[in-house]
């Protein structure tokens, strides 16, 4: 089963870390990324740009454009992991070691995927 693994955080003081701060926790989760991706566990990982770049189509009757985020939250969605686990077990596992790369206050949300175009390299 594939894993969304979703990273949030306050983008704030994500973005205000100093390049060293930043090299430091990137290396760290570059060692848990490593792992997975020689396992064969790890697909794509993306980091979002800040949620004033975020554009949002909300559903109701006519679609809406707006500009922004489309949730007002104190931890916005950074990015986002997407891992091969054998249950839920397993990505909780994953996401823990993931926290222990980057112990800032965010959170990692998991939610199982259903892929509909599945992309190379993914089942």
């Amino acid at each position: 089963m594939l894993y969304a693994i979703l990273c949030y955080d306050c983008e704030d003081v994500v973005s205000a870390w100093s390049k060293e701060k930043e090299a430091s926790v990137m290396d760290a989760l570059g060692v848990v990324q490593d792992k997975l991706a020689k396992a064969g566990r790890l697909g794509p990982v993306a980091r979002l740009l800040p949620t004033t770049a975020a554009t949002t189509v909300r559903k109701s009757g006519q679609p809406l454009v707006i500009d922004g985020p489309f949730a007002e939250t104190k931890e916005q969605l950074l990015g986002f992991f997407i891992v091969e686990c054998a249950d839920l077990e397993e990505a909780v596992e994953t996401a823990k070691e993931l926290a222990r790369a980057n112990q800032s206050e965010g959170a990692y949300e998991l939610r199982p995927l259903g892929l509909f175009r599945p992309g190379p390299g993914l089942p």
